[in-house]
């Protein structure tokens, strides 16, 4: 009897473990992950902006217009790039990097400045470009094509570093000379990552961290409001109605939500008390509105991105591949880490928007054409026929 179950369960588990071992399982997941999140994104959007926008425009939706027409752009560039080859995509990656050069040296003469940061270049309208987000999807593609194409000659210093780590500190001083340190923050990382699983000795890191460290320490005490940050961080409690007040706020909308949340539209907090609700706090109007599945729901959708991204680098023999899989995720989980943990007090507000689900088209479209790439990766049909 015993024996007849166990074959029972065997037949019952199959279906679940052909599901995942189809040629396009790893597509599917990426595909259905970002989506959900984009949805989610979207209705979270609507409802977390409602007042601010009425404020703005006198429409409590033009935001949310704004943030959909956002997604059908990026979703357009999403499914071209997971169609394209990789030899096509390869050949845009120069491209990519001076476009993104290029702009983050033309908004420090013709950008405009935003909470004390000049991250932007006005379009037309309401709309305007933040270079720095686009320099996230350059700096990924940019190092995979180059150490792939350096692949057999990483274990000799002088090509794993150049022309790369300059051209990494070019990037991170422009970005940090637009005042924007948050975004810096996050960019390191995913630059660190492609020289970690390049081959970069570990040591090396060590030392990177401590200047790291040291660096943000300086550029921290250097700006006011940055040091505010900080001590909002340490003491949110402190000064509930000074430097901690978006901290507190934040982490009342979070708490106030239990377990079901009070349901969509029904948070207290977007009514002008918790600053930034529709962008870098938009996880903490989760939290109020959807409550603790609302939020769980997210942390898992992210991780199924993650996962699936380091399965398609695992599963790839090309070099490109593997190196522009795992500095995708890189990117996306240290977002993720960024934004949430500073929602949720564990780390310092540094204004860095949760992916695919805060305002704003600089951040929306790159990470939908980074999701598009990592999507066409994960095609079984994906590998080139030969090496570059």
């Amino acid at each position: 009897m015993s024996a007849s179950h166990t074959e029972k369960s065997k037949h019952k588990s199959l279906p679940i473990a052909e599901l995942f071992a189809h040629p396009m399982a790893n597509y599917f997941i990426l595909l259905g992950a970002t989506l959900l999140l984009l949805s989610l994104g979207l209705v979270m959007v609507t409802s977390a902006s409602s007042v601010f926008s009425y404020e703005l425009t006198g429409s409590s939706y033009s935001l949310s217009i704004r943030q959909f027409m956002f997604a059908v752009v990026g979703v357009i560039a999403m499914w071209r790039v997971s169609n394209m080859s990789i030899k096509t995509m390869r050949k845009l990656v120069y491209p990519i990097m001076f476009f993104a050069l290029g702009t983050l040296i033309a908004v420090l003469v013709i950008g405009s400045s935003v909470n004390g940061q000049k991250n932007w270049i006005e379009l037309f309208g309401p709309f305007r470009f933040q270079p720095s987000e686009f320099a996230k999807l350059a700096v990924v593609i940019y190092a995979a094509d180059l150490l792939a194409r350096k692949y057999d000659k990483l274990d000799q210093v002088r090509h794993l570093m150049i022309p790369l780590v300059p051209l990494y500190a070019i990037i991170i001083f422009l970005i940090l000379a637009e005042g924007d340190l948050g975004t810096a923050m996050v960019i390191m990382p995913i630059m660190m990552a492609g020289l970690y699983f390049a081959g970069a000795p570990a040591k090396w890191f060590g030392g990177v961290f401590a200047v790291g460290v040291l660096a943000i320490a300086g550029l921290t005490v250097w700006k006011p409001y940055r040091m505010e940050r900080f001590i909002s961080w340490l003491h949110p409690g402190a000064d509930p109605q000074g430097i901690g007040f978006q901290v507190t706020h934040g982490q009342r909308a979070l708490g106030s939500g239990g377990l079901w949340g009070a349901g969509l539209g029904g948070s207290k907090e977007k009514w002008g008390t918790l600053p930034e609700a529709h962008t870098d706090f938009i996880y903490a109007v989760v939290g109020e509105e959807l409550g603790l599945l609302g939020t769980i729901s997210v942390l898992v959708l992210f991780v199924a991105i993650v996962v699936t991204g380091i399965r398609v680098a695992r599963l790839a023999n090309d070099p490109f591949i593997q190196l522009a899989s795992l500095g995708v995720v890189a990117w996306l989980a240290t977002q993720m880490m960024v934004n949430i943990g500073a929602v949720l007090g564990i780390l310092p507000i540094t204004g860095v928007p949760l992916p695919l689900v805060s305002y704003g088209g600089s951040s929306l479209v790159p990470t939908l054409v980074a999701l598009g790439m990592l999507m066409a990766f994960a095609k079984p049909d994906s590998e080139p026929t030969t090496s570059s």
